[in-house]
């Protein structure tokens, strides 16, 4: 199981990589071909669930936490060995804590 200092570290890349997606310019060019793409056919329920996915931090989110947790896991060789059940606890905590920094991140910046 992970311990504290690696949830806090997967959080913050899970933080960073969801806003690197969402938010930042640098993909700005690719978010706007998936609009276009979807605009062509805006009935299409997998079209419509792309275009949400890659919009959404809390959707986002929770599959960079999962990816992040799972490389991060068999790198260190943590992922056998421990219950599967575990290891989606340790998904919903990765996730939850880079939400978190997430609203946090979102209140400071209406603050400021």
């Amino acid at each position: 199981m992970i311990d504290l200092a690696e949830l806090a570290l997967l959080a913050a890349a899970g933080y960073r990589g969801t806003q690197l997606l969402v938010h930042d310019t640098i993909l700005d060019p690719v978010r706007d071909r998936l609009h276009t793409w979807h605009d062509k056919r805006p009935t299409s329920t997998a079209r419509t669930a792309l275009v949400t996915l890659i919009s959404c931090v809390y959707c986002m989110g929770w599959w960079v936490s999962g990816v992040l947790l799972a490389i991060y896991l068999l790198l260190t060789g943590q992922f056998h060995g421990e219950p599967l059940l575990l290891h989606g606890v340790e998904w919903f905590a990765v996730a939850g804590a880079a939400v978190l920094l997430n609203r946090i991140d979102d209140t400071l910046a209406r603050v400021g």
